[in-house]
């Protein structure tokens, strides 16, 4: 018995798949998947199989159809359907599209292209915010899953991007995956045996590096680290001063070091501005990229790199790949408000009192001096984020000193990295307030005084001004995140919001989400929302960087203008990237243009942030020299003024100027720099139209989107399930309710939603509208519809909704034509590699009458066409029916010849395809060969008899 064949066990017939261990059969049901494969062992089966014969498996041969089953030519159309969308090892060049239920995009298979030439695999995956970096890697992922070169994966990620990740890969990716942190360690360890760790254990694990960088977990998992590892926000694992980085990068740097392992980084910003960063992530590429010049690369190292290294913007993409917009439009525009003049008198009040702190701390060391500095930096952006967040880091005047060695900068000047500490700086400013005297003390009550009157009063304009640019918002439809910077600004727009738009019917509901909340409640506070028809979400940055919220969210309003554009970017990013359904997205800079605070960042960072983005068409980071941009703000705020002079609200840089001149020449040439590696980096190498020609033989064998929609719309009119579009475009509603269900056969209503809503809307375009689900091939829901017809019809069930056979009389022919379903098997053969096991279903037809001496085959394509598009014109009686079917089944012996011939020929085509895919990217190309198991499988035949 050689793999790929029919075999006969426990009273039913399987196809043998081929394995690596000789002593095991593995069995795969006729109409199953490697999912429901069933392992025998050998000499179990030998020893039983005396006794029981029936345990044992022995040759069989596919069931051939017979005459009862003959119905019509849509029962016909409808098997082959459902034979399609049930293969999952599809004979293709790529395996992975076989069990994948999303519709990569032309440009998301680069990656995968390339990671074919490299053993091992070794990318840095650094296209665009939003450009779907997550899909390219798990496409990658997938592909050497179903290959047999990987047998265990694992993604490393920040904490708070483990579930969305487990979700992406489940939803997919159909990799089911297991999540280790601090929270599921214990019962992670409780399943697991003895002898094994973890993390070999569990073939498909999403791993938080912060868990697994520490000195505890690091050694178990270097010892058992899975053969492919994804390190998503690479940027955070590269080499850096901070001791969080130095452990991640040390965690990575280790995983690089195994020869064999395959690796993948993703990151949007590979390059923060500190060159060594960036080459320590290149070094774990390969070594040697590490004492490379990026910026003076020589012909030869700039294709090196270039076979682990892509970079596209999404202009890029579009231009050059998808030939069109594939990206929601961002529309950017300015709001701006007015200072009452009670706020505008807090303001100048807590200057004064910042100012005093400044110059007071102008005699001390320098570590305390910063603290001073930083001290005040902090309290006047609490003071003009809200008078909750002002109000909150005034108490900490009632709180002990600390440290300077404890400040972090990160607190004022926010970080690149994945770190978004949003809680008030209130330690910080404890530290200038620990030494006030009576006079200071009393300005501080004063000022406190001030705060508590402009909660949610009319003179807070910033508020007031959010409400109504968030009610035009909901008004033109859109459903906007409010990004602020504290937790308290957070809780206290979120409270003004809801006062104002939650109560008038039709309510909007408000939730606010930040760091003091967990990652799990984080997910669900979200998901619950996303299910409000008119929603407003107000956050912090804890969700800026990584996560997902572009289905639910169509606009952003910054209503704290963030300090460091990186983050602005990041922000955006959410709702503006792949996947969006909406066609246009909105990005709305909200500030005060008399406020010297929000002067200095626009004028020193933002403005300059957002014209290098219209003119490169991508995001670069602000250098990373937080001294620089916190140097740049004291001397435009405090340091550079006259002693005693009036602050003006108004911005002036002043003496900065220089300062400011010197960061934006640095930038200038990060951009530069960013623009030639991305002219580089870009894979144009790497042709749209090949690419597309594969993808379209893909979809020749395995089915399109559109093929998927036909088959569930014609499944669901043969078996009364009510699906009826809906009244937005490209959706349906599919009738859930219990009622319907029970109409329905058990193992399509068990794959349904919940019965409430009493009906459940999909689409099958991707990106997806609002509120639809999407079903591709792989969705629970289709792959139930097609195993149950396929199961229906093999098993010769009456009434079966898909039949094997049919007959109708139609003026689409001139002469008798029969059209033969069949499903043939292929064994992928390597050097050293156990075989790969490939199949299609293939539509070939013959014209003339059954039995005649030399059949003569029509073309492929247009057997395709009539078993498609042929409708009946007369009625055949059933006597008449079963005859022709007899018929043909009669002279199918005679076929079977012919039919080798061209399998083999078939069979050939595949193996060029798969050396073409390789030789696409410059890979020398092992030697494959693929090998059709004959006899192929007759599914079934429709015979097209002529109008007299």
């Amino acid at each position: 018995m050689n793999a790929g064949s029919i075999v006969r066990c426990r009273n039913r017939q399987w196809v043998l798949l081929p394995g690596d261990d000789p002593d095991v059969h593995r069995l795969r049901p006729l109409t199953g998947t490697t999912d429901d494969v069933v392992a025998v062992h050998r000499q179990l089966a030998n020893l039983i199989g005396s006794d029981l014969p029936e345990e044992r498996p022995r040759p069989a041969a596919f069931p051939p159809p017979t005459v009862d089953d003959v119905t019509d030519a849509a029962g016909a159309h409808l098997l082959w359907q459902a034979a399609r969308l049930t293969l999952r090892e599809g004979a293709t060049p790529f395996r992975s599209p076989g069990r994948i239920s999303i519709r990569p995009r032309v440009y998301q298979f680069v990656p995968l292209l390339m990671a074919l030439r490299l053993d091992p695999v070794r990318l840095l995956i650094a296209d665009d915010v939003g450009v779907g970096k997550t899909i390219e890697a798990l496409l990658v992922a997938r592909e050497l899953f179903d290959r047999g070169e990987v047998r265990r994966l694992c993604v490393l990620c920040p904490p708070s991007l483990c579930e969305q990740w487990r979700s992406e890969m489940a939803g997919k990716f159909n990799l089911e995956a297991e999540v280790i942190r601090s929270g599921t360690i214990g019962r992670l360890e409780r399943r697991t045996p003895v002898s094994r760790s973890v993390y070999r254990h569990h073939p498909v694990q999403v791993a938080s590096i912060d868990f697994v960088k520490t000195d505890r977990n690091r050694h178990a998992f270097l010892q058992d680290c899975p053969e492919l590892v994804i390190v998503d926000e690479a940027h955070g694992a590269a080499a850096a001063a901070e001791t969080s980085r130095q452990q991640r990068h040390r965690l990575v740097r280790d995983v690089a070091a195994r020869g064999s392992q395959h690796l993948i980084l993703l990151t949007a910003t590979p390059h923060s501005g500190i060159e060594p960063a960036f080459r320590s992530l290149l070094t774990l590429l390969r070594p040697a990229f590490g004492a490379w010049d990026t910026s003076a690369l020589t012909e030869r190292q700039r294709t090196e790199l270039a076979r682990h290294y892509v970079q596209r913007t999404r202009r890029d993409v579009e231009r050059d790949w998808e030939g069109g917009r594939c990206f929601p439009r961002r529309e950017s525009s300015d709001a701006t408000y007015e200072l009452a003049d009670r706020y505008r008198e807090l303001f100048r009040r807590a200057y004064a009192f910042c100012e005093g702190i400044v110059t007071k701390g102008r005699a001390l060391e320098e570590r305390r001096r910063r603290v001073r500095y930083w001290s005040a930096l902090a309290m006047l952006r609490c003071v003009m984020s809200s008078p909750a967040a002002a109000a909150a880091t005034l108490a900490a005047r009632r709180r002990g000193a600390l440290d300077a060695g404890g400040v972090d900068r990160p607190l004022v000047v926010e970080s690149s990295d994945d770190r978004a500490d949003d809680d008030q700086p209130t330690e910080l400013v404890a530290s200038a307030m620990a030494t006030l005297d009576a006079a200071g003390r009393a300005q501080v009550r004063e000022i406190e005084r001030e705060v508590e009157a402009l909660r949610h009063s009319d003179d807070d304009r910033k508020l007031l001004g959010c409400i109504d640019l968030v009610a035009g918002l909901i008004r033109d439809g859109h459903h906007p995140i409010v990004w602020c910077r504290f937790v308290a600004t957070a809780d206290y727009v979120a409270e003004g919001l809801r006062t104002a738009l939650g109560s008038a019917p039709p309510g909007v509901r408000v939730v606010s989400v930040t760091g003091r909340v967990g990652d799990d409640e984080r997910r669900a506070k979200v998901a619950e929302l996303a299910r409000e028809p008119r929603r407003v979400l107000v956050a912090t940055d804890c969700l800026s960087e990584g996560v997902n919220l572009q289905e639910a969210f169509t606009a952003v309003l910054h209503y704290d203008l963030p300090w460091n554009p990186n983050r602005l970017e990041q922000r955006e990013g959410r709702v503006d990237r792949y996947g969006q359904p909406a066609p246009e997205v909105r990005a709305i800079r909200y500030f005060c243009p008399g406020s010297p605070v929000d002067g200095v960042v626009l004028d020193v960072l933002l403005n300059k942030a957002r014209e290098i983005h219209r003119v490169l068409g991508t995001h670069v980071p602000i250098p990373e020299e937080r001294e620089t941009v916190t140097e740049a703000l004291l001397n435009a705020l405090f340091l550079r003024r006259a002693p005693g002079a009036a602050v003006q609200l108004a911005f002036d840089l002043g003496g900065a100027a220089e300062q400011v001149k010197a960061l934006h020449h640095r930038w200038d040439l990060d951009v530069e720099r960013e623009r030639v590696n991305r002219t580089r980096f870009a894979q144009r190498a790497i042709k749209p139209d090949v690419v597309r020609r594969e993808l379209e033989a893909t979809d020749d064998v395995l089915g399109d989107p559109a093929a998927v929609r036909r088959f569930v719309i014609d499944a669901g009119q043969r078996l009364h399930l009510g699906i009826t579009p809906d009244t937005a475009p490209d959706v349906f509603r599919v009738p859930v309710g219990p009622e319907s269900r029970s109409t329905m056969p058990p193992p399509i209503r068990f794959v349904l939603p919940p019965p409430a809503p009493n009906r459940w809307l999909v689409s099958f375009t991707s990106p997806t509208p609002a509120g639809a689900e999407y079903l591709g091939r792989n969705h629970p829901f289709v792959a139930a519809l097609a195993r149950f017809l396929m199961e229906q019809a093999l098993e010769q069930e009456k009434d079966a909704a898909a039949s094997r056979c049919g007959v109708i009389r139609t003026r689409a022919v001139r002469t008798l034509r029969i059209i033969l379903l069949l499903r043939i098997r292929y064994l992928l053969e390597q050097p050293d590699w156990t075989p790969l096991l490939a199949e299609e279903v293939l539509v070939r037809g013959v014209a003339g009458h059954p039995g005649v001496a030399a059949p003569d085959w029509m073309p492929p394509g247009e057997a395709l066409r009539l078993l498609a598009e042929a409708a009946p014109d007369a009625n055949v009686p059933l006597a008449e029916k079963r005859e022709l079917v007899q018929a043909a089944l009669q002279s199918w012996p005679s076929y079977e010849p012919a039919l080798r011939a061209a399998i083999e020929d078939r069979a050939s085509v595949l193996q060029e395809s798969h050396r073409r895919v390789r030789r696409t990217v410059g890979q020398k190309v092992r030697r494959l060969t693929v090998v059709p198991q004959l006899p192929p499988d007759l599914l079934g035949m429709l015979v097209l008899q002529p109008m007299v």
